[in-house]
């Protein structure tokens, strides 16, 4: 996929120029500024704040976190758990609010309350930063319906997921469904990771599918593996990414099967030990916990094939995988199950494939077969694929 696949939903029209210099605030989805910095700026939202706070059509920038628990908060800094400070300025603030409630309510009636509180507060902040109706990024995807942001605009609703369909957050879809019937209502504009998520969103304002990307600042030049890592048997399969649900345990077992004496790596947050439990017993799969920025580009840069083994879900279905982006940074071939957002990029090294095990374990092999992308393939990749790239026509959605 090159950037020319980065487009508005032809019903909508074209995007306009980006203006000049708005006054911009965007909201988190569901981290702080030091949840972010800690996992290394390297999720879709922490990108675009990025882009957004040294843009040239971007004046003044409010770079808004949701509720957080004030006692949480407090424990948290005292056992020194904080990231790296925002960069403060005359041109940008961050909006912390805080509250005595840890989770938001799901009850709707508390929610329009919630969001309400939030939006005052929002408000605030950015009134004594001197913005003039700024326009809106808007990741939270309550607030993103609710809010009603009279004071400001264009608001777009940026989707980093289909939040109706999260495990995790479950007691929450009717509340997500019921905010999105308010986007609908208010015309809000939609930009989305994938073209599932926009169909499931059905918005009445302008549309925009905006994939994930590449920093090749990460990618040029990536280091040496750990010693860990280059100790395991070869062929060197690596999944890196959430070890959740999301993943087929049948698929991760049929690959290292495939590989009998190569491994099968998986790094990431254990976010489900019971799910992943049954792969405890196949000999050549390691679980390691997640790692920082440089030893992940690292680990991908060093694996003889990738893998992502997804269970075929309405949340995968919607995703748009940024370890794909990444594993090709690297010119790593890819073994994945055949999900439409992974379909549509039609890649030369992926090969993609049905949710059987079998299927799986000859993916794993036609892609070892074809082996990794000599460099200017790889290096036209990342040009193509950069982060700034996908971000210009998002901001010409959102700020035009």
């Amino acid at each position: 996929m090159s950037a020319a696949d980065v487009s508005l939903s032809p019903a909508r029209g074209g995007p306009q120029p980006v203006p000049a210099q708005r006054d911009v605030a965007y909201v988190f989805s569901s981290v702080t500024w030091e949840a972010a910095q800690r996992r290394g700026m390297a999720a879709s939202e922490d990108r675009l704040v990025e882009t957004l706070l040294d843009h040239r059509a971007v004046d003044r920038m409010l770079v808004c976190e949701p509720f957080r628990s004030a006692p949480i908060r407090l424990a948290r800094r005292a056992l020194g758990r904080g990231g790296s400070p925002f960069p403060a300025s005359p041109q940008a603030a961050l909006c912390s609010p805080v509250r005595m409630r840890r989770r938001d309510p799901t009850d709707l009636a508390a929610l329009e309350r919630t969001c309400a509180a939030y939006e005052r507060r929002m408000r605030r902040d950015a009134m004594a930063l001197g913005m003039e109706r700024p326009a809106l990024i808007i990741g939270h995807p309550l607030l993103a319906g609710f809010g009603r942001f009279d004071w400001a605009g264009p608001v777009t609703f940026y989707a980093i997921d289909d939040w109706t369909s999260y495990p995790r957050n479950e007691e929450w879809w009717p509340a997500y469904h019921a905010s999105f019937e308010r986007l609908r209502e208010r015309g809000r504009r939609v930009a989305a990771v994938s073209a599932e998520i926009i169909e499931r969103i059905a918005p009445t304002g302008p549309t925009l599918v905006v994939p994930n990307g590449i920093d090749p600042g990460e990618w040029l030049a990536p280091g040496r593996a750990p010693a860990w890592f280059a100790a395991h048997g070869t062929p060197r399969a690596l999944y890196v990414g959430s070890l959740d649900r999301r993943l087929d345990i049948d698929l991760i077992a049929a690959a290292a099967h495939a590989i009998p004496d190569g491994s099968v790596t998986l790094v990431g947050p254990l976010l489900d030990e019971a799910h992943l439990a049954p792969l405890r017993h196949v000999t050549n799969v390691v679980i390691r916990p997640p790692v920082g920025r440089a030893e992940v580009v690292a680990l991908i840069a060093a694996a003889d094939v990738c893998l992502i083994p997804h269970a075929r879900t309405p949340l995968t279905e919607g995703m748009s995988p940024l370890k794909l982006y990444e594993y090709l940074a690297a010119g790593r071939p890819v073994a994945a199950t055949g999900l439409p957002p992974i379909v549509r990029v039609a890649h030369p090294r992926v090969v993609a494939c049905s949710d059987e095990p079998a299927a799986f374990a000859a993916a794993v092999r036609r892609a070892l077969a074809i082996g990794p992308a000599p460099a200017d393939e790889r290096l036209r990749f990342v040009r193509d694929n950069t982060w700034r790239r996908r971000h210009e026509p998002l901001l010409a959605l959102a700020l035009g």
